[in-house]
């Protein structure tokens, strides 16, 4: 069978569709490495999911697409950047999201973080007192649900602080009134441009400066960070001064297969949006480090990463529409709509690389359904061939 592909300028080329892969769940817990896909959430096709309105959500679907990510092997950051914070889900969608997911897990035995945040705010300067209110009033939401917890960066203290100290102060006290150890989350300006100089810095050794003391201070209730700077040696500059007993949690989307497989001096664990698309070629790999097989390792994830470039490439922010193709393509929902109306964020001649990267690197996950629906789309749109 065929899938028909579009290139720039409106023609059509048709290649082989691959077979689906003979990737298998795990059948214990993967140890080699902790790994967290960022999650989406479906919304109920027929709402009034355009700009503007609250978010309304297809729970059914939604929770489903996580227990595909837990039966894989690997853990769900909810409420994350993944799920459009900030970009068309509103907070009480998010609070819902939260407590569902965290039910969700308990029942699944599935490993859950979730995203704090001060996004419930106005889009407006805030003290930073305020700040550190928002910030609380999230952390006893996720608290009270009973899920991990991961800081994430916040536009309002990045418009309110004014120095490192800002930040140091603002960590010191949200820090303080966790219940267990939370996750730090440095976001760069290519998801979110309204982050630009946090930890109170542009420059990257710098903000590293100031982040490091942060979790030095602080390192029996933090866990760790996660870093999704899209810039591997940054990173691993990061990583190897991270106090003892915390962790490095790649969310970077573009070299992930090389700072999971780690060097001699160690490895990042993983966060990322990018698995979120690839749960089972995620957990096929992992499952071969847990083997020490590197080599099966590289095999399977490598491929992975060009589809993941495709998917995050500029402007990033948009990436979160091809993970919600893929999720439409691979049947964990039944239609190709987002919140906020965000499916629109790519154009056709982007999704048909994704197809392309996809089949060629495995992420079809029900091959034929998937060439159905790209083809149904295709013509939907006048593409015919």
């Amino acid at each position: 069978m065929d899938v028909r592909l579009l290139k720039a300028g409106g023609s059509v080329e048709r290649v082989r569709l691959a077979p689906q892969p003979a990737y298998e769940p795990p059948a214990s817990p993967i140890t080699s490495r902790v790994a967290y896909a960022a999650a989406h959430v479906v919304p109920r096709p027929w709402a009034e999911n355009v700009p503007g309105p609250p978010a309304e959500i297809d729970w059914d679907a939604t929770l489903a697409f996580r227990r595909h990510v837990w039966s894989w092997g690997l853990g769900v950051a909810d409420a994350m950047d993944t799920a459009q914070r900030n970009m068309g889900l509103d907070w009480a969608a998010t609070a819902e999201l939260i407590r569902r997911s965290a039910t969700e897990a308990r029942s699944a035995g599935g490993d859950l973080v979730v995203g704090v945040n001060t996004d419930h705010l106005a889009e407006s300067s805030v003290s930073l007192d305020e700040v550190i209110s928002a910030y609380l009033h999230q952390l006893e939401v996720a608290e009270e649900a009973g899920a991990g917890v991961v800081l994430m960066a916040s536009r309002h203290l990045a418009r309110a602080a004014s120095s490192a100290s800002d930040y140091e102060r603002v960590y010191r006290e949200v820090i303080a009134r966790a219940g267990s150890p939370v996750v730090l989350h440095w976001l760069g300006t290519a998801f979110d441009a309204n982050l630009a100089g946090y930890w109170g810095s542009d420059d990257v050794p710098t903000a590293t400066d100031t982040v490091v003391r942060i979790m030095g201070e602080h390192a029996a209730k933090v866990r760790g960070i996660k870093m999704s700077l899209l810039n591997a040696e940054s990173e691993i500059t990061v990583r190897r001064r991270l106090p003892d007993d915390t962790t490095m949690f790649t969310g970077d989307d573009y070299n992930y297969v090389s700072l999971i497989e780690g060097d001699e001096v160690g490895h990042s664990d993983a966060l990322l949006g990018a698995f979120a698309a690839l749960a089972p070629s995620a957990s096929a790999a992992l499952q071969a480090l847990d083997r020490s097989d590197s080599e099966e390792y590289r095999r399977i994830l490598g491929p992975t990463e060009a589809l993941a470039r495709q998917i995050f490439a500029a402007p990033t922010q948009y990436y979160k529409t091809g993970v919600a193709f893929l999720s439409w393509l691979n049947g964990h929902q039944e239609s190709f709509t987002m919140v906020g109306g965000l499916h629109s964020g790519r154009s056709l001649v982007h999704l048909s690389e994704i197809v392309r990267l996809a089949n060629e690197c495995g992420a079809l996950e029900r091959p034929e359904l998937a060439a159905a629906r790209w083809h149904g789309m295709l013509g939907l749109n006048g593409i015919s061939a």
